[in-house]
């Protein structure tokens, strides 16, 4: 059972942000939003997209402190078929869906992207744009074009048909961030 977090004195509790994802890139794109940001994030990227479903979550998140503004992510590629329905019965959670890939939520800060593209042209664009891009690293390049070409990402991924390809959805997780940072300041 979970159990409620209780504040320090003169301490404020920041809320967690569950975030469960599929892979390495994932993961060192969480990281490095967690240094941007300084607000507790929980990573688990161990599990497969089609494995995972609420009971894992739930049993994930058992032990956790809970907190009233706790919030759970799902951050998944829509590349393989039948993903976008294995996630969307999951309740109580955001989709952070890209499609095809993390790597065009990636190339959103660099480039508008309106057409259909696949993963390998994803890659080979960032490859282009972010000189040496690999998949599961975020290089110092990477991660400065990350954060100052933010605003461009989310305005470009905004106009997009959300899990057409192309479309990404992982703005949701930063207009949340953004929103705890001002409560926060």
């Amino acid at each position: 059972m979970s159990r409620k977090r209780k504040p320090s004195r003169g301490k404020k509790i920041k809320p967690t942000f569950f975030v469960f994802c599929e892979g390495k890139t994932e993961v060192q794109y969480i990281k490095f939003l967690k240094s941007q940001y300084r607000i507790p994030l929980e990573i688990d990227s161990t599990i497969k997209s089609i494995s995972i479903d609420e009971r894992y979550i739930r049993s994930y998140k058992k032990n956790s402190p809970i907190h009233k503004k706790d919030q759970t992510f799902l951050l998944y590629d829509l590349d393989v078929p039948g993903v976008l329905n294995k996630l969307s019965i999951i309740k109580g959670v955001k989709l952070l869906v890209s499609n095809p890939c993390i790597e065009l939520w990636f190339l959103l800060h660099l480039k508008e992207q309106n057409g259909m593209i696949n993963c390998k042209k994803c890659n080979s664009d960032l490859d282009k744009k972010s000189k040496g891009y690999k998949k599961g690293i975020i290089s110092i390049l990477l991660k400065q074009q990350l954060k100052n070409k933010q605003l461009k990402a989310i305005n470009r991924a905004k106009k997009l048909n959300q899990f057409n390809n192309p479309s990404s959805s992982v703005y949701l997780l930063l207009d949340e961030l953004e929103k705890i940072k001002k409560e926060n300041l």
